[in-house]
């Protein structure tokens, strides 16, 4: 392989610097032989990545040049085999001294920061994809050269124009962390496509996280056209919109006024008819979830419960599933028609346990004083976030101890500021 040449010391990016010149030799052939020798002589080429092993000869249109393997270095053809040097002189073709010069675009970025980083540290070239932002997460180890890997991300991916990197923690309300700028343009507007639907968003203010794909698309193929759907932390809408384009009604809130803005956004983008969008604390939103699918009910048509709420907060999820617990109280009599069945509660949530079916089951049942059907609750593994931390799914039915449950509350207006339209909100009155 070809390596750029060592710049250990480097603490501003000179891509000058990093050149190599190959001395080769080369065989000359007839251009219309080109194919027999290609196949004669293919593991004494070159054979280096995004290099060519036959080039143009500057001294005739009628012959072109092979270029011979790396450690092939004089005419004396060491480390050819015998065959290959009795074919070159019984066909009378004439080997050259040949030299390519190798510059900084040759090599890939984890080529030149394994020439640029220490070398007891490993390089660190993987991130995130947002749109034309490449999200890195650095270790401590890594911030002297911080800016040295974000010029090199951004030289080497042809579509950032923006690289950045976590600073701290993620804000469990509004799900946001800080980031700074380390090459690229101070745009944080990110526009991107998932599962079909297009996306927009200020990815300074909102959380997104690309590697959840296949656990939006998980979640979405579950739910059925016509389904109803609460998505009770929906972020910009990465649950919700492709829902909505399914075929499903889906009632979408989140906390964050940023959050609600791109969520908004999005539906406009995508074209939702069907979905409907909130500013709410978690819990009041899930107190007032059916009474708001069911306010424009008329009288003699049938009443309507959701099929499925997502609770996308790993963090805190659980602590909100309190709010299921006297959910369709005084509404015993619609609830027990036999059409309709009570909702899935899909809660994300992180364990580090190593049962973490019994641990994550047993803080449901701490929360909500009631137990869930373990047989058939499910407890799907979606990704590991850091060592013995864990992201898992609980997807369980709500139970009608769970919902008819007496709890006394009091009912008050307020607005969705999107919709314009009145909601009733529901607030536990021992809050």
């Amino acid at each position: 392989m070809i390596s750029p040449p060592l710049q250990r010391s480097m603490t501003v990016l000179n891509r000058d610097v990093f050149q190599n010149t190959l001395k080769l030799i080369a065989i000359r052939v007839p251009t219309q032989n080109i194919g027999k020798y290609m196949k004669l002589l293919s593991k004494e080429l070159l054979n280096q990545p995004r290099m060519r092993n036959i080039i143009e000869d500057n001294d005739s249109t009628a012959t072109k040049l092979m270029l011979l393997r790396l450690d092939t270095q004089t005419k004396e053809l060491e480390n050819v085999s015998e065959e290959v040097k009795d074919l070159i002189k019984t066909d009378g073709l004439d080997l050259i001294e040949h030299q390519v010069t190798v510059k900084y675009d040759y090599w890939n970025a984890e080529e030149i920061l394994r020439a640029i980083l220490p070398e007891e540290l490993p390089v660190q070239s993987s991130y995130e994809t947002i749109g034309h932002i490449a999200h890195m997460n650095l270790r401590e180890e890594y911030l002297p050269y911080k800016n040295l890997i974000g010029e090199v991300i951004l030289d080497k991916t042809k579509h950032i124009r923006t690289v950045v990197n976590k600073l701290d923690s993620i804000d469990t309300t509004f799900r946001f962390f800080k980031m700074e700028i380390l090459a690229g343009e101070n745009d944080m507007i990110a526009e991107m496509r998932e599962s079909g639907c297009q996306f927009k968003f200020d990815f300074s203010k909102v959380y997104w996280n690309s590697r959840l794909h296949t656990e939006h698309e998980r979640l979405v193929q579950l739910f059925k056209k016509e389904e109803n759907i609460c998505d009770v932390m929906a972020g910009v809408g990465p649950f919700a919109v492709p829902a909505a384009k399914k075929g499903c009604t889906v009632y979408a809130n989140d906390l964050n006024p940023e959050s609600y803005k791109w969520l908004c956004e999005n539906i406009k983008l995508n074209k939702n008819k069907t979905c409907v969008p909130f500013n709410m604390d978690g819990r009041d939103f899930i107190r007032n979830s059916v009474d708001n699918l069911n306010q424009n009910r008329k009288e003699g048509t049938p009443f309507q419960t959701f099929h499925h709420y997502v609770m996308n907060l790993p963090a805190t999820a659980i602590e909100f599933l309190d709010a299921f617990v006297g959910l369709f109280h005084g509404k015993e009599t619609l609830i027990t028609e036999p059409d309709i069945q009570l909702p899935m509660v899909h809660c994300h949530c992180f364990s580090r346990s190593e049962d973490p079916k019994a641990d994550i089951l047993e803080r449901i049942y701490q929360v909500m004083g009631y137990k869930v059907d373990a047989e058939t609750s499910s407890i799907h593994h979606v990704r590991s976030v850091a060592p013995n931390k864990d992201m898992y799914c609980a997807s369980f039915r709500l139970t009608p101890e769970i919902v008819f449950a007496n709890i006394k509350r009091k009912q008050v207006e307020v607005e969705d500021t999107c919709t314009k339209k009145p909601k009733a909100e529901e607030i536990d009155s021992a809050n």
